[in-house]
């Protein structure tokens, strides 16, 4: 028996998986991913054109031309660099069937710990980047009479600076998606007949921005990643963020996803081991595209 190596079918796997199993899945699937170039495996260049405004014109002259752009580079290099490895005695497993076998742990693994890690580094690093940009954190209490006005300012805020309506998130914890459901300027038009005698009262959009709602566990502005994650002792709880998916890039790159068989080296026992390269942007002229609330 050969040594397996599943990088490309456990990336083709992943890559369908995250918009579906990460709670942030949608900033995993950002048009950003795609359009830009890699450079050496792990530093993504991103073209940054600037040009000048329009003149006054006229039909009598043909004036002075020059270059009214200039072109630069924004890089970001993937500093995200994680692993994991697990032995799996043959005694455990159907050697027959040892793929599925390690499928259904690497399953359990991706779903129980990958991928909520994946979560927190994602909002964390992303407050991280935001602040660093020069931007801060609107702090309130959110009331189910305030939680509305305070959605309208961080909307109005975003139009102001021309950021795209159409494409918003809004990611809120458990605790804020209960106070858009008590808001007391919400209204609702319940037809239970017609539902068949259900009532609904899920909130998935709010004036055409989608809602999603996030564990409060993966929504804190800082964790510590040493071993899995875990908030940090300083950290501070996110209540929203306000995003549109364009003002992020968030690659993916699997190096490496291998097992082993049985061998004197590895005790006679399987081994499986990934590693990769995976990170989160925020890009530096897009940081009006986000916007966070702290508090519960």
């Amino acid at each position: 028996m050969n040594e397996l190596n599943y990088a490309k079918t456990y990336a083709d796997a992943l890559a369908q998986a995250f918009p579906y199993t990460l709670h942030f899945g949608a900033l995993y699937a950002t048009p950003n991913n795609g359009r830009f170039r890699f450079r050496g495996g792990k530093t993504i260049e991103i073209p940054i054109i600037t040009t000048s405004g329009r003149v006054d014109a006229d039909r009598d002259t043909v004036g002075d031309t020059s270059r009214n752009y200039e072109n630069a580079w924004e890089s970001k290099t993937l500093g995200n660099q994680r692993k994991w490895s697990t032995l799996i005695h043959p005694q455990d497993i159907d050697q027959t069937d040892y793929a599925a076998t390690i499928a259904n742990i690497t399953s359990v693994f991706n779903r129980e710990h990958k991928f909520p890690e994946m979560d927190a580094y994602t909002v964390s690093k992303l407050y991280a980047d935001w602040t660093a940009a020069g931007k801060n954190a609107l702090r309130v209490t959110l009331t189910a009479e305030n939680i509305l006005a305070t959605f309208d300012d961080l909307m109005a805020d975003m139009s102001e600076a021309r950021v795209p309506a159409n494409g918003r998130i809004l990611y809120v914890t458990p605790a804020v998606m209960k106070l858009l459901k008590g808001a007391s300027a919400l209204g609702r038009s319940l037809d239970v007949k017609t539902a068949g005698g259900e009532i609904n009262r899920t909130v998935t959009m709010l004036d055409g921005v989608a809602v999603v709602e996030v564990p409060a566990s993966l929504m804190k502005t800082a964790y510590d990643f040493t071993s899995g994650w875990l908030a940090s002792e300083d950290a501070e709880q996110i209540g929203m963020l306000l995003i549109h998916p364009e003002a992020v890039i968030t690659p993916v790159s699997y190096e490496f996803a291998c097992l082993d068989e049985p061998s004197a080296s590895t005790g006679g026992k399987y081994v499986y081991y990934e590693e990769s390269f995976e990170d989160v942007f925020l890009l530096n002229r897009r940081t009006d595209g986000v916007a966070f609330v702290l508090g519960a």
